[in-house]
């Protein structure tokens, strides 16, 4: 990928009751916000509607999704692979979350319970302190 980036996502912020919905996939022992790898002739919004499906189940409107910030860092547990990340707030969706595809575990954390397992680098280190600024979560 050019400029240095060696992958392209998007991933979702999706909150509630004051707290922040993590994944952790298959064999993996770092949770991060569900969404993926963005597909040729995808829109960061498409690539994240179609994530949410796939990996917690859920149906979600491209209307209901907002952008939130965009991240430039190295892979949480891969370090020299740099990652670029489109972050948008989920604001509803219909189902429930539920572990689907590649995805063992679906957990809500709050900004205290963030401390005692490992989170990627960008939800971890980035999205989740400026959620806790924005009083969005506990």
């Amino acid at each position: 990928m050019a400029h240095g980036i060696d992958v392209y996502k998007a991933g979702g912020v999706l909150i509630r009751g004051r707290k922040f919905l993590i994944v952790r996939a298959k064999g993996k022992n770092i949770f991060y916000a569900p969404g993926g790898k963005i597909e040729q002739g995808e829109t960061p919004k498409k690539s994240l509607v179609r994530e949410l499906k796939e990996e917690v189940s859920i149906d979600v409107l491209e209307q209901d999704i907002e952008y939130f910030e965009t991240f430039v860092r190295p892979v949480a547990g891969r370090e020299h692979f740099i990652i670029k990340m489109d972050v948008f707030f989920v604001h509803a969706w219909q189902g429930e979350i539920a572990a689907a595809s590649e995805i063992e575990e679906v957990r809500w954390i709050d900004s205290k319970l963030s401390t005692s397992i490992k989170i990627g680098s960008i939800f971890g280190e980035e999205v989740l302190p400026r959620l806790k600024e924005r009083n969005l979560i506990d």
